[in-house]
């Protein structure tokens, strides 16, 4: 089977929150990483491929930055690598980003496409969704297990409270994965070294503006939260104390 990979680029979880002068998102001098459900996806298109052979391909929209989740997926298994590269990509909304990857793989004939279930950053858990509307590919979302049969593949899909669902869906398909699906490896020495010998395209954003709009979505302005410390005693009995309760988180905090 030949698998696509999206693969995101996002800041560290522990990375300090610095805004940019606009305050519209987070300043580039911080430390980044691979977007956690993204390495259990690429994780799944390794084994997929282990099982059934084919081809895996990392893909991942971004600056010049963004190539090192390229090239820790190529040291861990992937054949060849696509980075769409410009700082223009950072800005796309869930709807343009995929827009911009179908373009870029017009051209190549993939089995199965599969994102993480949603971007550490963003998390809007939209891209790989209206990714297979614009290739008119089925989908199905939460995948927490894949096994080939000759009509196609069988999925089981996590569902609320406990519940999963096996769905049977014909290839091409889109599959978001998610997180705990499987155990991820860890690159090898030699693996490493094999990555920098692996096919990496560039494609420029030149090269699919013509399929990118005005973006759907629009951040206006991301506050850091403030940290404050303010400890209130109430005062009377149980019942006086539970009713002043109620009142403050229905009318001061607005939780009730």
């Amino acid at each position: 089977m030949k698998i696509l990979v999206c693969i995101k680029q996002v800041p560290q979880k522990d990375a300090p929150l610095k805004l940019n002068e606009s305050g519209t998102w987070i300043r580039e001098d911080i430390s980044y990483e691979v977007n956690e459900p993204d390495a259990f996806a690429l994780e799944e298109a390794l084994r997929q491929k282990e099982k059934h052979g084919g081809e895996v391909v990392a893909i991942t929209a971004g600056p010049a930055r963004s190539q090192q989740v390229l090239r820790e997926a190529l040291a861990k298994g992937a054949d060849r690598a696509i980075h769409l590269e410009d700082n223009a990509f950072v800005k796309l909304d869930a709807f343009n980003a995929a827009r911009a990857l179908a373009a870029a793989i017009k051209d190549e004939q993939f089995d199965l496409i599969f994102t993480g279930l949603q971007s550490d950053d963003y998390g809007y858990a939209q891209t790989g969704v209206i990714l297979a509307e614009l290739l008119g590919w089925p989908h199905a979302t939460i995948i927490m297990q894949i096994e080939k049969n000759d009509a196609g593949i069988r999925v089981k899909r996590e569902l609320e409270a406990g519940y999963f669902q096996h769905v049977d869906i014909p290839l091409p398909a889109v599959l978001t994965i998610q997180s705990g699906i499987n155990k991820l490896r860890y690159a090898t020495l030699i693996g490493i070294k094999q990555a920098k010998n692996k096919p990496l395209r560039k494609v420029s954003f030149d090269e699919v503006k013509s399929a990118v709009t005005d973006n759907l979505q629009k951040i206006e302005r991301m506050y850091v939260p403030e940290k404050i410390k303010n400890t209130e005693y109430l005062e009377g009995t149980p019942s006086e104390i539970a009713k002043k309760l109620v009142d403050k988180l229905r009318n001061e905090v607005h939780v009730l």
